[in-house]
């Protein structure tokens, strides 16, 4: 037996996944957007909803590009399945299949139902900057400000699922997804994880979205705010 054999023989074992970037990009998100929702309706908030929102707005154009070229489990190529494939994966959560002994397929990066859902995360939370901008700079500033809202509630609703399938899939699989967001590991076969955290791009995602939600808050970005 050779060593290929003895590695994909191996127990499972803890293996980086998730790339650091990968993980910021995740909790800055999460932050912009639970602050962005709890300033959205206090005008004495405004620049801090604006500096939230415009933050995330960049973290997802970041996030697209990082699909392109990023590390292994965080690039679009890795999880964005046929619709046929989420529906096959969620049909493993039903209380039939889950009587029968079927479980939902493991996957180590994105399942094909949470691809399709970070796909849609990402259109709504640009479609509700976008809507958000206009209507500051639009004529018909109340319909751009309906439909900011409806995308600010398309965006609650979709963090309310994320969240669902996080504890379900905790319960179904017995995996913490939540612990894997944040060190970055998950149990695998040798071979399976990424090389590197690139920690270095990490950092600096971080800092420069924080230098730049600032800046945004400070009016600092006339265009913006006005």
């Amino acid at each position: 037996m050779n060593g290929s054999d003895d590695a994909a023989g191996a127990a499972p074992t803890p293996q980086l996944i998730w790339d650091l970037p990968t993980r910021v990009f995740h909790w800055l998100l999460a932050v912009c957007v639970l602050g962005a929702w709890l300033t959205a309706e206090s005008e004495r908030s405004r620049m801090l909803h604006l500096a939230l929102g415009y933050s995330a707005a960049v973290l997802v154009a970041w996030r697209v590009v990082w699909g392109f070229v990023g590390s292994r489990y965080a690039r679009f190529s890795n999880f964005v399945r046929s619709p046929l494939a989420a529906v096959s994966y969620l049909r493993g959560y039903l209380p039939a299949a889950r009587a029968a002994g079927q479980t939902p397929i493991h996957y180590l990066g994105h399942n094909p139902a949470g691809g399709w859902a970070v796909l849609a995360l990402l259109a709504v939370v640009a479609s509700a900057v976008a809507t958000g901008w206009l209507s500051y700079q639009d004529d018909s500033a109340e319909l751009w400000g309906e439909l900011h809202e409806l995308a600010g509630n398309g965006i609650i609703v979709l963090v309310g699922v994320h969240v669902a399938a996080v504890i379900a899939t905790g319960v179904v699989q017995r995996e913490s997804l939540v612990r894997a967001m944040v060190n970055g590991y998950k149990r695998a076969r040798i071979g399976e994880g990424i090389p590197g955290a690139f920690t270095l791009m990490g950092l600096l995602l971080g800092v420069a979205v924080l230098a730049f939600a600032w800046q945004v808050y400070s009016g600092m970005f006339p265009g913006l705010t006005t």
